[in-house]
């Protein structure tokens, strides 16, 4: 059965990689090589800023890493796509489009935020758009 192509929102991404939790074992899921996780050059850039946040300095530092090794992490993990044109505004957030083009470019089955404007579309050219619950719960019946 071939692995399920899956385009993480930054939220889920820093959720996951600062925490314990569900977005946590969607990560654990790919680094395990469960799942094949896509993104593109903008999107890891812009986890690259969110990371550099001041308010996750503290946890960055509670868990004994560094925001470049987090990010060395993340690489290792992904697929990287050439970043997608977008033709148009899509959702609400301009900053979702590039979430959204990503999917559609990478052929994800799937689409995982936290993202109330992402998640009010509820599916994009046929992808749901889930919760990491959502998607974990769907994910962990498959057959294997």
């Amino acid at each position: 059965m071939a692995k399920a192509r899956v385009v993480l929102d930054v939220n889920v991404w820093i959720s996951g990689l600062l925490w314990t939790g569900t977005p946590n074992r969607l990560i654990q899921a790919a680094e395990d090589g469960d799942l094949t996780l896509v993104t593109t050059p903008a999107i890891v850039e812009e986890i690259r800023g969110a990371f550099a946040r001041p308010k996750f300095a503290a946890r960055i530092t509670a868990l004994n890493t560094s925001m470049g090794e987090l990010m060395e992490t993340l690489l290792s993990i992904v697929e990287v796509i050439q970043d997608p044109r977008i033709e148009a505004v899509i959702s609400q957030d301009p900053d979702d489009d590039k979430i959204l083009a990503c999917a559609m470019a990478a052929g994800a089955g799937s689409i995982v935020s936290g993202d109330h404007h992402l998640l009010a579309l509820k599916r994009y050219s046929g992808i749901p758009i889930v919760t990491p619950k959502q998607f974990w719960d769907a994910w962990a019946k498959r057959p294997e």
